[in-house]
């Protein structure tokens, strides 16, 4: 029922975890509201992933990518996928509750709302650039005030923050000389209050070594240091994102009724990013006629836009980069 490794990687995973003791490892899952398609079939495809996998239990199970898509699904008391997982756990076949998101700090406040009482965790995307680019630092309060642990996604960003232009690399340098780029990330996560597990994606044997190495040690940053990190975390961002602040000028002028902050702000996400599905995902929830595509091109809000930025170049750019 996953979608990864074309909906094998369960199977594969029961075929090697056969020749273990059930108690000698953690086993997570999680429920595929990627697709609307199978929010009517939760009890199907929880059954199946126990088969798959050749268990009885999942030590954590998740909610997975709670967004702007699927909020509205998940919450539909309709599908009962929280009654019938919370029944799975009642009845052993879960022993971890806990859900993943990529939507805003709105959308996972909606989801708390009604479910956040049984919520034992929480996986979201964290790292020194999204603390700001994607509102984590908000992400994180908000699940602190829920009293929920925190689970950490992209560490490193899909690899970008791996290495450095060399400019922002010696500023690092200059502040822990015999610190390695990518284990920066990895303090800075040690310097939020509430990350309890980070997941790493490691390529071979010398990035597992090297983690292992970084995580020996808790090295949280001090104020400079943070500061100082977080004004590269900028500095990457300034250097490909459009400097919307979100004056919002630009909406009364707009004759569609574009919401053009929130638009370029995924824009922004999207250029940064190099593509991915975090844009086309939040816009899915978007009727067409809100959409990037849905610009005239008339520039009425460029004419107001403390920035000066080509809105209308941007909305083209926007939409051409989602048709391929």
């Amino acid at each position: 029922m996953g979608g990864y490794h074309d909906g094998r990687s369960e199977a594969a995973l029961g075929r090697v975890l056969r020749r273990y003791p059930r108690q000698s490892y953690f086993l997570a899952d999680k429920f595929p509201g990627y697709d609307l398609a199978n929010m009517d079939k939760v009890d199907r495809i929880f059954e199946e992933q126990l088969k798959r996998c050749g268990v009885e239990y999942f030590d954590f199970y998740l909610f997975h990518n709670v967004c702007e898509m699927n909020i509205d699904a998940y919450l539909d008391e309709r599908y009962g996928i929280f009654a019938y997982l919370l029944r799975q756990k009642k009845a052993g076949h879960i022993r971890h509750l806990g859900f993943s998101a990529h939507g805003s700090a709105a959308v996972m406040q909606r989801f708390l709302e009604a479910y956040g009482s049984e919520m034992e965790f929480c996986q979201i995307q964290l790292n020194y650039i999204d603390w700001t680019f994607q509102d984590a630092k908000a992400k994180v309060e908000l699940l602190r005030r829920h009293e929920i642990p925190v689970w950490v996604m992209e560490p490193l960003r899909g690899g970008k923050l791996a290495s450095l232009e060399p400019d922002n690399a010696e500023k690092l340098r200059a502040l822990r000389p015999q610190e390695s780029v990518p284990a920066w990330a990895f303090r800075f996560l040690q310097s939020v209050p509430g990350v309890t597990m980070i997941l790493s994606g490691m390529s071979n044997l010398e990035q597992l070594q090297e983690n292992i190495g970084t995580f020996s040690e808790n090295r949280p940053l001090s104020a400079q240091e943070m500061e100082t990190l977080l004004q590269v975390a900028d500095d990457m961002v300034q250097r490909i994102a459009l400097p919307c602040t979100a004056c919002r000028y630009c909406t009364s002028h707009c004759p569609q009724g574009l919401d053009i902050p929130s638009l370029l702000a995924l824009y922004n996400e999207h250029c940064f990013t190099g593509g991915g599905f975090l844009a086309p995902m939040a816009l899915s929830a978007l009727p067409a006629e809100k959409q990037p595509g849905a610009c005239l091109g008339c520039r009425s809000c460029e004419a107001v836009c403390p920035q000066q930025i080509k809105i209308a170049q941007a909305m083209a750019d926007f939409a051409q980069k989602l048709s391929q």
